[in-house]
C-alpha cells in the first residue's frame, strides 16, 4: 500500500474517531472560553486539540518544555484541557481510550465560523471533503472536520458562548497558524470562499536575488492565518500551529530527552524571528517561533 493510501485511510479513521469522541464527550466538553463573549470571529483559529496515543508522555513533554498544566473535565477520561499560565489554550484527546489502535496522532486546528452548516456546504461546493459531519458538542458548540481541496485537515467550530477575544501571545501560548500546501492560489481561493477571508501579501527578506512574498488571509485589518509552500519533502499538506518561545534552539535541545524529535533545527525565518519544527512523543508536529509582541497582528 502506498504512503498516500495509508494517509487517506488514516484520515478516514480520524473522522470516525472524532465522531466517536464527540459522542462520548459532548456532555462534558467545555466551552473554548471561560468568559463568554457572545461574539464569533469567522476565520479566526480559536482552538487546537492534540490527538495522542500516549497522553502521559505528551503531558510530560509539553509540561516540561512549556510549563503547561493539564486537567480532565469531570466524568471524561478521554479528554484533557491544556492550560498555560492558568489560561485554557487547547485540549488533548486520548485515542487509545476511544479504542483507536492506529497511530493518527496530530494537532487538529479549529477555525471559527458563524454557521457551521452553511460553511460545510461551502466546503463541499469548493472541492473539500467532509471527514466528520456537523456534531453537537453542547457547551462547546457545533463541530465539523474536513480536508480541503489539497488534503489538509481543518475543523470548523460554531461556538455556543462566543469565541475567545484577541490577545497578545505569551511564552508557551499559541502564536500563529499556517497552512503548508502544494497550491497557494488554490488554497487562497478555497479558504476565501468558505471563511470569507481576504488576501494580503507581504514582502519577506530572502535576499535581493530571491524576491518573495508571504500570503496572509485577513479578516478586516487582522491577520488570521498564513499560507506557504510545503517546506518538507514527503509531507502531505497540513495546518501547522506555532508556539511562541524565547529560544527555539534551547527548547529543541531538550526535545529528544523528553521522547520527541527535532524535524527542523532552529533557524532564522524570512518573515521574521527564529523557528524550529519538532514532534512530540506521539509524533504530532508543532512549530516553535520567536516573535516581537508588537508584530503579532
Amino acid at each position: 500500500m502506498s504512503f498516500s493510501s495509508k494517509k487517506r485511510i488514516a484520515i478516514l479513521q480520524l473522522g470516525v474517531l472524532i465522531t466517536a469522541a464527540c459522542a462520548t464527550m459532548n456532555i462534558n466538553l467545555p466551552s473554548v472560553t471561560e468568559t463568554p463573549t457572545g461574539e464569533r470571529q469567522p476565520g479566526k483559529i480559536i482552538w487546537r486539540d492534540l490527538l495522542t496515543n500516549d497522553p502521559a508522555a505528551s503531558q510530560r513533554f509539553y509540561g516540561e518544555l512549556f510549563g503547561w498544566t493539564f486537567e480532565s473535565p469531570e466524568n471524561n477520561s478521554a479528554y484533557t484541557l491544556i492550560r498555560n499560565n492558568g489560561r485554557m489554550i487547547g485540549g488533548m484527546i486520548d485515542t487509545v481510550a476511544l479504542n483507536n489502535r492506529d497511530d493518527i496522532s496530530q494537532w487538529v486546528v479549529l477555525m471559527s465560523v458563524e454557521d457551521v452548516d452553511a460553511s460545510i456546504a461551502r466546503v463541499t461546493a469548493a472541492g473539500g471533503e467532509v471527514v466528520t459531519p456537523v456534531t453537537d458538542l453542547q457547551n462547546r458548540g457545533e463541530l465539523a472536520v474536513f480536508r480541503d481541496a489539497e488534503g489538509a485537515l481543518l475543523g470548523m467550530l460554531e461556538t455556543r458562548d462566543g469565541d475567545p477575544g484577541d490577545r497578545s501571545a505569551e511564552f508557551g501560548d499559541f502564536l500563529w497558524d499556517e497552512l503548508w500546501t502544494t497550491d497557494i492560489d488554490n488554497a487562497t481561493a478555497f479558504y476565501g470562499e468558505i471563511a470569507g477571508l481576504e488576501v494580503s501579501d507581504i514582502d519577506v527578506d530572502e535576499g535581493p536575488a530571491v524576491p518573495a512574498k508571504y500570503r496572509l488571509l485577513k479578516s478586516g485589518d487582522t491577520a488570521r492565518v498564513g499560507i506557504m509552500p510545503n517546506p518538507l519533502e514527503g509531507l502531505d499538506p497540513v495546518w501547522v500551529s506555532y508556539l511562541r518561545v524565547a529560544s527555539p534552539a534551547t527548547i529543541a535541545a531538550r526535545v529528544a530527552d523528553l521522547g520527541g524529535r527535532v524535524i527542523v533545527e532552529a533557524q532564522p525565518r524570512p518573515i521574521g524571528g527564529e523557528v524550529a519544527f519538532v514532534a512530540g512523543p506521539s509524533g504530532a508536529g508543532i512549530a516553535l517561533q520567536t516573535w516581537p509582541l508588537e508584530r503579532q497582528k
